[in-house]
This record gives structure tokens, C-alpha cells and sequence, in this order.
């Protein structure tokens, strides 16, 4: 028997009962708000810019849920949406050992070394940057703003953001797909699955505009699954070398959480149940591939920096919706027990949640860590019913 199938029996043979209660969802949501800033809409200095918009995402994704949570989330979008862009962003991306990223800034942690040369500061009008991945992270942030708002302006944002990340599709040199960042050198998984993900979300959500984002949405599908990014594992690399090959980068677990969101509203966009089905395969691969008894870790633990705390929500928070599509006894599990644990063992006094959800606590929490948790928290009260 594999691996897969091995992983997958034990998860469905869990039995126990979730904790997990609105209250500590509303004791998290409420414990994320202390590191909210609102002289600029954003959780810096807590956490960093992309960070920000899943911190959004994860309050939009609770208030759908609790009523308590959405009102004081229809002060937030607000505030966020006009300060947010008015933010002078100073930053630089590098990468680590894996292809973990590292995001220096100029104001916050982790701040740029000495000497380095500095890009010059950029504005935030429309929640343009350099990074395509950041770009896509702000679009879902503000449709998940839309789905509890019903505001237009927050869906128009998106499907602003989504033409930037449009112009550079094709010019990769391999086929398809969009570059990571403005400068053209790296093609990788996440600014792909983001811009499939984005024109799903966008396809179900724009009345007559809807056929133009699902033939983009499909278009991208078609070119990702062939572009050897999903290796024989049924999991995803990092990204693609200067060979348009897979890099054979590490195994993150927000590279095989946002595909979940993308297939699950592309299945919804058409009512193709081989969407699904695709998901389903990388969701079990990446759970048998990334999980200590039943709880998910990344290979960066208890090391991930300021970018790579935030990926296990992303999974957590895209298996959710998969689960309300397509309800499977496994996944439902696997977010409560994931809860649970957190709850249990990565939480201090203040309610504080941190980067290892099996625990122990790690030192210090952050909006990252925080909103991170929240995903998962939030996924296994959403989910309970199903």
C-alpha cells in the first residue's frame, strides 16, 4: 500500500470530536485586531504587505460566518481599502535554501541589510507592486471583501489587479503561464496558481464578464497541468528552471492550497466534476506528504521567516472550500484536528497563536502566525456541518 493511501486511512480514521467554538475564533479574530494599524489599513509592522491581504482574507473569510466578526469587518475594508494604497511600500524579495522566500522592507521586519541597494519606494495605488504573487493575494483579498460586502468596488479592484497579472501571461518563454515578478526572472507555481485562482473567483462573480474569466481560468489550468510543476507525486514544486523543467523546489504547503481554490471555483464555473477531482488528488497528496500525525507542517518549521508562517493557512483555508464543494470525511477531519491542536498547543496566554501548529508555542507571535491559525480555526467551524 502507499504512502498516499496509508496517510489517507489513518486521517479518516480519526474520531475525535472538535473544540473548536465560535468564541475562540472570536478570542483569535480579536487578538489579530491588536496588531491592526490604522494609520495605514495594514497589519505592518506586525507582518508584511502580501501578509496583509491574507490577513484580510481571513477576517472576510469568518465574518461570513459570524455576525459579530462581520460587523466590525465592515470598518476594516473600508479603512484598508483607502489608506492601504496610500502606502510608500520599500521592498525586495530573495530567495533561501528551497525557494523559501525572504521580503525585506525598509520600515519593518526583516529590515534590508546594510549596504544593500534599495529599490525606491513605490505607492500603492490599485495594489500594484513588482510581484505578481503579491498582486494576486490583494485580488483574492478584495473578492473575499466583495463576498461579504456585496461592495463593487472591492470586485472591480480585483478585476483590475487581474489585467496587470494578464499582460505578462505568454511571455515566459514556456508556453503559458506568468512570470513571479516584474522583472522577469522566475516563473514559478504560486504567481500561477494565484492568477488561475483569481480568474475562477472573478469567473463566478462578474455577470456577463464571467465567460472572459473562465476561458482565461481554463487557459491557465491547461497550460499549469502540463507544465510539469505537479511532479509524480501528485504534489507541486516551487516552479520551473531556466529550462522551463521543474526546479524540484520544495514542497510548500501554500503552493498546494491555492490550486484547491482554483479548481474547486472552476469546477463551480462550469459544473465539471474533473476539477474536483484533480483537487481531491493534490489534496491527498499533500496532506500524506505534509503531515506529522494527522497536523500540518511546513519543511521550514520552526525556521520559516516572515513569508513562509503565513503558507499553512493558505492550505487550510483552500481545503475549506473544497470540502463545502465536494464533502469528504478526511478533510473535514483534518481541519478540525488541525483546530484542535492549535487551540491546544500553539496558543499562550493572550490568545496569541504562533507558527507550529502541533506546538509548542514559538516565540513571538505575529499577524502572520496569527491570521494563519485563524484559516484553520475558521475552516473547521465552517466545515462542521458538512
Amino acid at each position: 500500500m502507499t504512502r498516499l493511501s496509508l496517510a489517507v486511512i489513518a486521517l479518516a480514521g480519526l474520531h475525535s470530536v472538535a473544540a473548536i467554538t465560535t468564541s475562540n475564533a472570536e478570542a483569535s479574530f480579536n487578538t489579530l485586531l491588536q496588531w491592526y494599524n490604522h494609520t495605514n489599513g495594514l497589519f505592518v509592522p506586525s507582518t508584511g504587505w502580501w501578509n496583509s491581504a491574507n490577513c484580510i482574507t481571513a477576517i472576510a473569510d469568518l465574518a461570513k460566518i459570524d455576525a459579530q466578526v462581520n460587523i466590525r469587518a465592515q470598518t476594516i475594508f473600508p479603512e484598508t481599502w483607502v489608506l492601504a494604497q496610500l502606502y510608500n511600500l520599500q521592498m525586495q524579495k530573495v530567495f533561501g535554501p528551497g525557494y523559501l522566500v525572504t521580503t525585506f522592507y525598509s520600515d519593518i521586519f526583516p529590515e534590508f541589510p546594510p549596504g544593500w541597494n534599495r529599490p525606491p519606494p513605490l505607492q500603492m495605488t490599485g495594489f500594484l507592486n513588482d510581484y505578481y504573487d503579491d498582486e494576486g493575494w490583494w485580488a483574492l483579498a478584495w473578492i473575499a471583501a466583495y463576498d461579504v460586502t456585496n461592495n463593487p468596488q472591492y470586485l472591480a479592484t480585483a478585476q483590475s489587479i487581474f489585467e496587470d497579472m494578464k499582460k505578462v501571461y505568454g511571455t515566459t518563454g514556456c508556453g503559458g503561464g506568468i512570470w513571479w515578478n516584474r522583472a522577469q526572472t522566475y516563473v514559478n507555481a504560486i504567481a500561477n496558481e494565484l492568477f488561475l485562482d483569481v480568474a475562477a473567483h472573478l469567473a463566478n462573480r462578474s455577470g456577463r464578464s464571467s465567460a472572459y474569466y473562465l476561458s482565461w481560468a481554463q487557459k491557465e489550468w491547461t497550460w499549469f497541468k502540463n507544465s510539469g510543476m505537479i511532479n509524480s507525486e501528485y504534489t507541486i514544486n516551487d516552479g520551473l528552471d531556466n529550462s522551463c523543467k521543474n526546479n524540484g523546489g520544495t514542497v510548500w504547503s501554500y503552493n498546494q492550497g491555492v490550486i484547491l481554490g482554483g479548481l474547486t471555483e472552476l469546477s463551480r464555473a462550469t459544473n465539471d466534476a474533473q476539477y474536483i477531482d484533480e483537487a481531491k488528488k493534490i489534496a491527498d497528496a499533500a496532506i500524506a506528504a505534509l503531515t506529522t500525525n494527522g497536523i500540518l507542517h511546513d519543511p521550514c518549521e520552526p525556521n520559516c521567516g516572515a513569508d513562509g508562517s503565513q503558507f499553512k493557512g493558505v492550505f487550510a483555508r483552500n481545503l475549506q472550500l473544497l470540502q463545502q464543494a465536494s464533502p469528504e470525511a478526511r478533510y473535514k477531519q483534518f481541519l478540525q484536528d488541525n483546530a484542535d491542536s492549535i487551540w491546544a498547543h500553539d496558543r499562550n496566554a493572550n490568545n496569541e497563536l504562533s507558527l507550529i501548529w502541533s506546538g509548542p508555542f514559538v516565540q513571538t507571535a505575529n499577524a502572520s502566525t496569527q491570521s494563519s491559525a485563524l484559516d484553520a480555526i475558521t475552516g473547521a467551524l465552517a466545515v462542521a456541518q458538512t
